[in-house]
């Protein structure tokens, strides 16, 4: 029989490799608890939470709130310290508030005061003014003598023409309407000039000046403004 020019398996010489251990043969993984397969799941719903919450933090802005392990732990007494400082700078600015509008108040008390003060001082000086206004026409009509009153001499003497004879002298000084006259009725103790209002008062003293009679009296219920009686 002719020698085979072509090796085959059975050509070469049988070692350890050639005969394999009996099963199955290569790589195998084992079988996978339901633990491990859950896992990735768990971890992915557990990153969308993280997530959820870091981007709910930071859109309400709770996330500045957040306190860290590594945080100092000053961060409270510093919150507190000016939290107070915050208070008091409040309570400052509301006392400063206060006292102004108390000041506001004050002045402007002060100033309707001051005014209502203006006010009296000047209705008094107004009163003041009329008053006295008033007392100087009444002191002027007082001085000014009206040689155009009505006077009328009266003799009460025994002398006949007595009365006339003054009437004259009045004329002679710048009277304009003297009368002369008897009496009727009562008739004083002494020579008298008689005037009825207070404006007669300067005339009737002119005329007893004129006429040499020192006694002057006002009197009530006068037939003329100005009566002379002339006694012995």
């Amino acid at each position: 029989m002719a020698k085979q020019d072509k090796e085959t398996y059975d050509s070469y010489e049988k070692d350890v490799y050639d005969n394999p251990p009996a099963g199955p043969m290569g790589v195998h993984r084992g079988a996978r608890s339901a633990a491990s397969r859950a896992m990735p799941y768990v971890i992915v719903i557990i990153v969308a939470l993280l997530a959820g919450l870091l981007f709910w933090g930071v859109y309400s802005g709770e996330i500045n709130n957040l306190k860290m392990p590594w945080s100092s732990q000053e961060s409270p007494t510093t919150s507190s310290a000016e939290k107070s400082k915050s208070g008091e700078s409040k309570s400052k600015s509301q006392s400063d508030s206060a006292s102004g509008n108390k000041a506001d108040a004050s002045n402007a008390d002060s100033s309707t005061d001051s005014q209502q003060n203006d006010q009296n001082t000047d209705q008094n000086t107004d009163q003041n003014a009329e008053q006295n206004a008033e007392q100087a026409d009444n002191a002027t009509a007082q001085q000014v003598v009206n040689t155009g009153t009505e006077v009328r001499v009266v003799n009460a003497t025994n002398i006949t023409g007595y009365a006339q004879s003054k009437a004259d002298v009045l004329v002679q000084a710048g009277y304009t309407s003297v009368s002369a006259s008897n009496p009727t009725g009562n008739v004083p103790s002494q020579t008298v000039v008689w005037y009825q209002n207070e404006t007669d008062k300067a005339t009737a003293e002119n005329v007893a000046q004129t006429l040499g009679i020192s006694n002057v009296q006002q009197s009530d219920g006068l037939v003329t403004p100005i009566v002379v009686v002339l006694l012995d």
